[in-house]
């Protein structure tokens, strides 16, 4: 009896050998050169859609930023020329699905095409399921599902006229457990899940690898513009002190690594980091267990009422627990993400939200007007007077 035991353990343990080896060469065939791609990345002027920017340019891509705002836009810009290198930018709101044909058909005449797309672009919405409303889910929905659907409609049409082409859709934890207080965030994303999963099925055949990816909390710096409803001062509060633990959440550096990685080899699906799979793999095998402690979650944390289905940024909820040393980790890669306006920046001189911002990442502000020639590669931008030009504190004379 105990002999079968052990032939089969070593049975499975060769299969399980061998399925590792075949996926490991299926990966290396699939592995690309980021070198020189013309890569679209969406949500990319701050946050983790700038981070993503900055390692794809020291990887030698040729990188395409779209985001809303032009002024953050022009500031991420100024980030990747420090660095030397190439970058687009490009004003488009991808819930419109006539902006963003454009703006596709833009790059296109520019740039000879798209081979590579990153659907990043994204919005967080928080607060008592009582005091959200359906233009809240109707906003997520257009942001986290129609946005990506959007993008990938237009440059597809390139990529299968190619035979080749990588797309990445930027899901959350949040898309595969529904987290407490984050409702209708978490029903895009589950919706954004399933497109994406579904879509890899239907393109792969076509040379087009699609990779949905799920990170958990990412330290960012994100919090401050997220909105908040119901007692939004102490709902943001919790949010970015969670944001802020380093075992529940992951250095955003870290995470963008990751995400280019499974780009790179073409993985099919990615959760980031540790703590978030573990907690996948729980919710998969025990999802009655993991919906009641999650229901227990929502029960501690805060009630409809407040400023009830208003809405408030987070940089507009501040308090004194929200400004200690308890969230230092998400206001420091705020200021290093662009996650801040010029208001807050020219409020605090070089930011110094605790000692240990001075010196490292210190930025000051000044007022210039600015032009499309100053940016190169800026479509739609116009002059605009009394815009922000940020500087390293040792450049500024």
């Amino acid at each position: 009896m105990g002999s079968r035991k052990h032939e089969a353990l070593a049975v499975a343990g060769a299969a399980v050998g061998v399925g590792l080896a075949v996926r490991s060469w299926i990966r290396s065939r699939r592995r690309i050169n980021l070198a020189g791609q013309r890569i679209l990345i969406t949500g990319g002027s701050r946050g983790f859609g700038l981070v993503l920017a900055r390692q794809l340019a020291n990887r030698g891509a040729r990188v395409i930023l779209c985001a809303r705002e032009e002024d953050e836009l022009a500031d991420a810009k100024r980030q990747l020329d420090r660095m030397q290198r190439e970058c687009h930018l490009h004003v488009c709101d991808v819930t419109d699905r006539e902006q963003v044909q454009q703006m596709v058909a833009d790059i296109t005449r520019d740039l000879g095409g798209i081979d590579i797309v990153i659907n990043n672009a994204g919005i967080i919405q928080s607060g008592p399921d009582q005091e959200m409303t359906l233009a809240d889910f109707e906003q997520s929905m257009q942001t986290h599902f129609y946005g990506p659907m959007n993008v990938n409609d237009a440059v597809l049409p390139q990529m299968r006229e190619r035979g080749w082409g990588r797309i990445v859709n930027v899901s959350s934890i949040g898309g595969v457990i529904s987290i407490p207080h984050l409702l209708p965030y978490c029903s895009s994303k589950f919706a954004l899940v399933g497109y994406s999963t579904g879509l890899r099925q239907a393109l792969a055949k076509e040379g087009i690898l699609v990779t949905t990816v799920c990170p958990g909390l990412m330290r960012t710096g994100s919090p401050r513009n997220a909105t908040f409803k119901g007692k939004n001062e102490l709902e943001y509060t919790l949010f970015k002190i969670a944001s802020s633990i380093p075992i529940l959440t992951m250095n955003a550096e870290r995470a963008a690594a990751g995400t280019i990685r499974a780009l790179e080899y073409g993985d099919p699906f990615l959760i980031l980091g540790a703590p978030m799979k573990a907690a996948a793999l729980l919710h998969s095998v025990f999802p009655g267990l993991a919906s009641e402690a999650l229901a227990r979650v929502d029960q501690l944390l805060p009630g409809p009422g407040g400023i009830g289905r208003r809405e408030a940024y987070g940089r507009d909820s501040e308090t004194s627990l929200s400004q200690s040393w308890l969230t230092a980790l998400t206001q420091k890669a705020a200021l290093k993400n662009n996650e801040l306006t010029c208001s807050d920046r020219e409020n605090q001189s070089r930011y110094a939200l605790s000692p240990s911002f001075s010196g490292e990442s210190s930025l000051e502000c000044e007022r210039t007007s600015r032009n499309s020639s100053m940016l190169g590669g800026f479509t739609r931008c116009t002059s605009k007077p009394a815009s922000c030009v940020f500087r390293r504190s040792s450049d500024v004379p």
